[in-house]
C-alpha cells in the first residue's frame, strides 16, 4: 500500500489548460495526424497546438452561439478526426458534459446510455444521426443537433445543423480566445459509459480532477514527455496526448474493432511519425505481432518506440512473447490494469510479467504488478451486499484471494443517475471514496496484485470455489488448447465446475485430431492440481464469444448458458 494524501488541488481550473500551454509554448509543433486510407494511398491530416486551440475555441463559441451552456449535455459519435478532437477540447472549454459511448456495445444498450443520460445536444457523424432516427435515440430530451461531415443540406434533412454551417453563423468573437470555464475538482467533466461486456453498460462520472489525476500519473508513472508522438488507437486514450503536449497519431482503424486493423498500416503511421508511445489492447498486441512474425517476412523491428501501453484487458503471455521481438531490447510493453471508473491504477511491465510464467501456469492468476503513485489497492471479502463506510479490519492479509477495491484520485465517485450501482460498488471513506473493482484477486508479499478473474465468474459449489483464471491457466498450457473458459453447470440439482475448451487453429485443421485423447489429458491435468482436481466435464466450444473492442473478454454467461443445453440435449 501506499500514501494516497490528497495533492494539491485544481480548483477553477479545467484540463484544457494543459492545451492551451502547449499552443503558447510550441505553438508550431505537431498536436494531432490523422491517417485515412484514399483509393489504396494512405494520406494524413495534420493540425498543430496553436490551430487545434484555436479550431476549439471557435467551436466553443460557435457552440455557445449555439444554445448550449456550461452543465448542459452532449453525446459525441465523431469518429477520430480534427473535428473530434477539436470538438471534444471545445465541449471541455465550454463545460459542455461529453456523453462518450461505445457503438460496439449494441443498438439496445445504446439507447438505453442515452435514456439515461438525457442528452441536451447531439453531435455526430451524418450514420450516427440516421441510426438516431432509426432508433429514437435520445428521444424526448435532445434539443440541439449537430452534424460532422456531409453536407448542410443533409444536416438540415436529419434535422440539424452542420458544424461548418454553424461556424460561419458564428460572430466576431469567434476570432478570439474562448474564455474557459472553471471547474471545481468533483465537478462532472464527462460520462463515460462502460462498454457493457461483463454486464449492463453504466454511465461512469467523470470529473475534473479524475482526468488530471490520470494526465499526472502518465506524466509521472509513465514518463511521458512533451514533444513526443503517440500511436494511438483509442480514443480517449489519444485525447490525453495533446494534454500532455503529444502528438497523437491516429491510424486508419475501426477503435472498436481492433482485431480488424491493418497491421501495414499501424506500422506505417509509426515509421512515418517515429512514434515513441504506443497505446494498444490486448487484440491489436496479437494482431500486430502474428503479422511481422508471419513466415516469408522479414524481421521488423519498430525502433523508434520507447514504451508500449497494454490496457483494457491482461494480454496473454504468448502474445507478448511475440510482440517484443519487435522492439529495441530495453524497450517493455508495460501492462496496466484499471477499468472505467477507475484508471490507470497498477502496471508491470513486459520483463517482470514474462518472469511470472510459472507462477500463472500453476494457477497463481495473472500479475498485474504492483499500484502507480498515490492509489491503494486493497482485499476485501467476497460478498454481494453494499459497504456503505470503509474500515481498516475490512482488508484481507497478504496471498489472500478476494474482490479487490482502489481508492485514488482517479477513482470514480458514482455513476450518473445509478444509485443502486453507486451504492453497490462504492465505499465511503471520509471524504474519499474506494471502488469496488468486480475482479478477484490478491497482493503478494512484495505488493504486487494479481488478477484472478471477474466475481461474476467464480464457481461455487457445495465443497469448493473455483476461480476463473487461476483454473483456466492450468489448462491453457496444453500445446492444442487456444484458451479456456470456467463455467458452472447444474447437474442432478447440484452446481458442477465444467470447462469449456475453444481448441488451436492447427487443432481444427488437423482432420485426425484426437478428441478423446485430448479429453484424457485435460483429465489428467486437472487431477495433478488441487485447484481443478475436482473439474471433470469439458466441452469444445468451436469459438468462444468475446467483446468486440479487446476480443480477451469471454463471455462466459452466454458459455454458461450454451454448455447447460448441450449437456440436457
Amino acid at each position: 500500500m501506499v500514501n494516497v494524501e490528497p495533492k494539491q488541488s485544481l480548483k477553477n481550473a479545467n484540463l484544457c489548460r494543459h492545451l492551451i500551454a502547449a499552443a503558447q509554448q510550441t505553438p508550431q509543433a505537431l498536436a494531432v495526424a490523422v491517417q485515412k486510407n484514399k483509393h489504396g494511398q494512405l494520406r494524413y491530416h495534420e493540425i498543430n497546438f496553436e490551430q487545434l486551440n484555436q479550431r476549439s475555441d471557435e467551436i466553443a463559441h460557435a457552440l455557445t452561439v449555439y444554445g448550449l451552456n456550461k452543465g448542459m449535455k452532449a453525446v459525441l459519435m465523431v469518429t477520430p478526426s480534427i473535428d473530434f478532437f477539436a470538438l471534444t477540447f471545445a465541449l471541455f472549454k465550454a463545460g459542455i458534459v461529453p456523453i462518450l459511448v461505445d457503438p460496439g456495445m449494441g443498438i439496445n444498450n445504446l439507447k438505453q446510455c442515452f435514456a439515461e443520460s438525457k442528452p441536451d445536444a447531439f453531435i455526430g457523424i451524418p450514420k450516427a444521426h440516421i441510426a438516431r432516427i432509426l432508433f429514437g435515440w435520445g428521444k424526448g430530451s435532445v434539443t440541439r443537433l449537430l452534424t460532422v461531415g456531409g453536407s448542410s443540406l443533409l444536416a438540415k434533412l436529419i434535422g440539424g445543423i452542420s458544424l461548418s454551417r454553424l461556424l460561419k453563423k458564428g460572430t466576431n468573437k469567434q476570432q478570439q480566445a474562448f474564455d474557459m470555464v472553471k471547474l471545481a475538482d468533483d465537478d462532472i467533466s464527462a460520462i463515460l459509459f462502460t462498454s457493457g461486456s461483463t454486464g449492463t453498460p453504466k454511465g461512469v462520472v467523470y470529473s475534473h480532477k479524475m482526468f488530471e489525476a490520470q494526465i499526472t500519473a502518465l506524466k509521472q508513472d509513465y514518463a511521458i514527455q512533451p514533444g513526443e508522438r503517440d500511436l494511438a488507437t483509442f480514443p480517449l486514450f489519444s485525447l490525453f496526448g495533446p494534454a500532455l503536449g503529444m502528438a497523437s497519431i491516429v491510424p486508419d482503424m475501426d477503435a472498436s474493432k481492433p482485431i480488424e486493423a491493418n497491421p501495414a498500416y499501424i506500422f506505417a503511421a509509426i515509421e512515418k511519425y517515429q512514434c515513441s508511445n504506443l497505446f494498444a489492447n490486448p487484440a491489436l498486441i496479437e494482431v500486430l505481432g502474428q503479422a511481422a512474425s508471419a513466415k516469408g517476412k522479414p524481421q521488423l523491428t519498430l525502433t523508434s518506440l520507447q514504451r508500449v501501453i497494454s490496457a483494457g484487458a491482461p494480454a496473454t503471455l504468448p502474445s507478448i512473447k511475440r510482440f517484443i521481438k519487435l522492439l529495441n531490447p530495453d524497450v517493455q510493453v508495460l501492462t496496466s490494469y484499471g477499468a472505467t471508473e477507475s484508471l490507470p491504477l497498477t502496471k508491470i511491465a513486459s520483463d517482470d510479467l514474462l518472469q511470472t510464467t510459472d507462477i500463472t501456469d500453476n494457477g497463481g492468476g495473472i500479475c498485474v504488478g504492483e499500484a502507480i503513485d498515490g492509489v491503494e489497492v486493497s482485499i476485501i471479502e467476497i460478498t454481494e451486499q453494499p459497504i456503505a463506510n470503509w474500515q481498516n479490519a475490512l482488508a484481507l492479509p497478504v496471498n489472500t484471494i478476494g474482490e479487490i477495491v482502489v481508492k485514488g484520485a482517479m477513482v470514480s465517485r458514482d455513476y450518473y443517475h445509478r444509485e443502486s450501482a453507486t451504492k453497490q460498488a462504492k465505499i465511503q471513506d471520509k471524504s474519499q471514496v474506494r471502488h469496488r473493482m468486480g475482479d478477484l484477486g490478491y497482493i503478494d508479499e512484495r505488493g504486487r496484485l494479481w488478477m484472478c478473474g471477474r466475481k461474476a465468474h467464480r464457481v461455487d459449489t457445495d465443497s469448493k470455489r473455483f476461480f476463473s483464471i487461476p483454473c483456466e491457466r492450468i489448462f491453457n498450457v496444453h500445446e492444442d488448447v487456444k484458451r479456456t473458459a470456467l463455467v458452472a453447470v447444474t447437474l442432478n440439482n447440484k452446481t458442477l465446475p465444467l470447462l469449456c475448451v475453444e481448441l488451436t487453429d492447427e487443432a481444427k485443421e488437423n482432420k485426425d485430431f484426437d478428441l478423446s485423447a485430448l479429453f484424457s489429458q485435460l483429465k489428467v491435468i486437472a487431477l495433478n492440481n488441487k485447484q481443478t482436481a475436482a473439474i471433470a466435464h469439458f466441452l469444445i466450444h468451436d469459438k468462444f464469444p468475446v467483446d468486440i473492442r479487446h476480443n480477451a473478454k469471454i463471455f462466459r454467461e452466454k458459455l454458461a448458458v450454451w454448455a447447460q443445453a448441450e449437456l440436457e440435449g
